[in-house]
């Protein structure tokens, strides 16, 4: 893909705005492949578009026609145009994807929700390879499965390889320490590679048929098992011919889960978009190896002029932007520039993608099954945000808010006698929560007591609002909340306040709930600036609102706590020695099985290990012997 140039025309008419502005730029605008960019008052992005001729297309804003009222809107609003001509349209498409995904320009189709999903990876830098989670960048050699929509569907899926496969999901460093099978081997879930009880050459075979039941060769898979029990059984050795059995009837148990069939369908996403009342879903299905690997509902954001196949092509290409393409992609809806669509997505993924809309058979049958859940999905969600207008507008009532919170931050800290101390936020609105722009703050003060809660809240706050100010000093996009939630009591409350004047933010709204005696809900006290402390009605809607915001920021923090503090036990002490590096300390661990045989060794037995000289082992010496 050739660099794109460009051009940056913005300063010569710094006085003209709107559709003055844009008719200036369409005049020395390139008759190119490109995508521009509209920039608001504030420099916010407005509007992200591509064009085959950016000329062209930026002259029809100027001229005003068969503009909508929303088109107009931003035409009104535009102060500044950013151009970047590319070599082609199809490179301009997946620029475009990028600058949307990156910016969230109010007037674009927007996809709101972008976590990333979870794989199955089978290790191949190991002798025995292992099968574990993954999720991120393709860093460590081995296969890759997926996606998967959810963990529970992942997680089936990895039981199901360890009860048909007997693959091993230990860590490299818990497999050479082994010196009896685990738990796992005991209840037929891993063959126990570790303490040789299957050879690696018979292992290496199980990994090479759980990697063909992966990329759809179940049924040969299942054909050969069937076989090896029939002999089993023929020679009178039930115990094996059962222990295969299980093995078939695990396999079994994903192909009979399926509720519409996907035979024949080796690797394809599906698609179904249903718009109602200005507001669209679309539900993604993934399918791989003829088996359902989850999938997932979105809701973009999307206005009512956004026709649908408008709104699938933006959905489209913002959510491939980052992630692996299939090789067939089904929809209820043909997509706008569906043949462009299908040459970018081809260039990304360098092999040949189909986008196509099903008439019939099975894979119409996929498409009617995701539009179903659309559907469903969406009725769901509309009356949910019907519902969450009216309690935030009771917590606007009771709170004595200007107006409506849009978006809520609520606070808390998890540590145990001041260990592992961690600030948990999260953030909700009228879509509920918003887990994507949560946040955990490792308190990391070293003047603070352990245990001093109005110190770690003092950090939270100057981190989370100290980014903030210097975000907007430098004029980059922030998005503030409209209220605060504090678990904790007038101590705390002022603590945040002196936090927030220190740092010139005064326009926000902080509320502290501090918990009832013998911690009994219903009995929260809720403490506001210039107001007494005061309780709601033990059944007010906005009291069970509030009560669930603390809770889940409670539940989060904890959790977060729970993972910090994991992370510090399963801390390798070789870990902070200085030259120990992840090969000697493997190679340490295999010659003495754990870091507390290490710690005994002496320097004559330490420098017997490949990698580790005279001056390295008596550093480790030391290091387990000083004060």
């Amino acid at each position: 893909m050739t660099e794109p140039t460009i051009t940056d025309v913005t300063d010569e008419a710094p006085a003209l705005t709107a559709a003055d502005l844009i008719r200036d730029e369409a005049r020395r605008a390139p008759d190119k492949p490109g995508v521009y960019r509209m920039y608001g008052e504030d420099g916010t992005c407005l509007y992200v578009g591509k064009a085959a001729s950016l000329k062209k297309r930026i002259l029809q804003y100027a001229q005003g026609r068969f503009h909508t009222q929303r088109i107009g809107l931003m035409v009104s609003l535009t102060r500044a145009m950013e151009l970047v001509v590319t070599a082609s349209e199809t490179e301009a498409l997946l620029l475009e994807s990028n600058f949307i995904k990156k910016l969230k320009p109010r007037f674009n189709v927007l996809l709101r929700d972008d976590k990333s999903f979870a794989e199955l990876m089978i290790r191949k830098d190991h002798r025995a390879p292992q099968v574990k989670k993954h999720r991120g960048a393709h860093t460590t050699p081995g296969d890759y499965f997926g996606p998967f929509a959810s963990t529970w569907a992942v997680n089936r899926t990895l039981t199901t390889l360890q009860r048909a496969f007997l693959l091993r999901t230990c860590s490299d460093s818990v497999y050479e320490s082994r010196t009896r099978p685990c738990m796992l081997h005991q209840i037929k879930r891993c063959s126990a590679p570790c303490t040789g009880l299957i050879s690696l050459e018979d292992y290496g075979a199980l990994v090479e048929e759980a990697s063909a039941f992966l990329q759809g060769r179940s049924r040969a898979v299942i054909t050969r098992l069937s076989d090896e029990m029939t002999a089993a059984a023929e020679v009178q050795d039930y115990e094996q011919a059962a222990r295969v059995r299980d093995r078939i009837r695990a396999l079994s148990t994903i192909a009979m889960e399926n509720s519409v069939s996907a035979d024949g369908i080796a690797e394809a996403d599906v698609f179904a978009l249903f718009t109602d009342g200005g507001q669209a879903c679309v539900q993604v299905f993934f399918y791989r190896a003829g088996q359902n690997w989850g999938g997932r509902a979105y809701f973009p954001r999307v206005d009512r002029s956004d026709t649908d196949p408008e709104i699938l092509a933006a959905f489209l290409g913002q959510f491939y932007e980052d992630r692996p393409v299939p090789r067939l992609i089904l929809s209820n809806v043909r997509p706008h520039e569906l043949e462009l669509l299908e040459e970018a997505f081809s260039l990304k993924s360098d092999h040949k993608v189909d986008i196509a809309r099903p008439q019939r058979g099975d894979k119409l049958g996929l498409v009617d099954h995701a539009l179903t859940n659309a559907r469903e999905a969406l009725g769901r969600r509309m009356a949910e945000s019907s519902a969450q207008g009216k309690i935030l507008d009771e917590v606007c009532e009771v709170l004595g808010l200007e107006a409506r919170p849009e978006r809520i931050e609520v606070y808390d800290n998890a540590h145990i006698q001041g260990t592992n101390a961690v600030g948990g936020m999260i953030v909700a609105g009228p879509d509920g929560f918003q887990t994507s722009q949560y946040r955990k703050f490792n308190i990391r003060g070293e003047d603070l007591t352990p245990g001093d809660d109005y110190g770690m809240m003092r950090e939270v706050m100057r981190r989370r609002f100290g980014r903030l100010v210097k975000d907007e000093a430098a004029g980059e996009a922030v998005v503030r909340p409209d209220l605060l939630l504090i678990d904790g009591g007038a101590g705390q409350l002022a603590e945040v306040l002196a936090v927030l004047a220190d740092l010139g933010v005064e326009d926000i709204a902080v509320v502290g709930i501090a918990k009832g005696p013998d911690r009994d809900a219903g009995m929260e006290r809720f403490f506001m600036p210039g107001k007494p402390p005061f309780m709601l009605p033990l059944k007010s809607p906005a009291l069970y609102y509030v009560q669930r915001l603390r809770d889940e920021a409670h539940r989060f923090a904890n959790g977060a706590h729970r993972t910090r503090r994991s992370m510090d036990i399963k801390k390798n002490p070789l870990d902070e020695i200085e030259g120990v590096g992840p090969g000697r300390k493997k190679a340490l661990l295999h010659a003495f099985g754990s870091a507390k045989g290490v710690s005994r060794a002496a320097v004559v037995d330490l420098v017997k290990i490949p990698g580790i000289n005279q001056a390295l082992a008596e550093r480790i010496h030391a290091y387990f012997r000083k004060p």
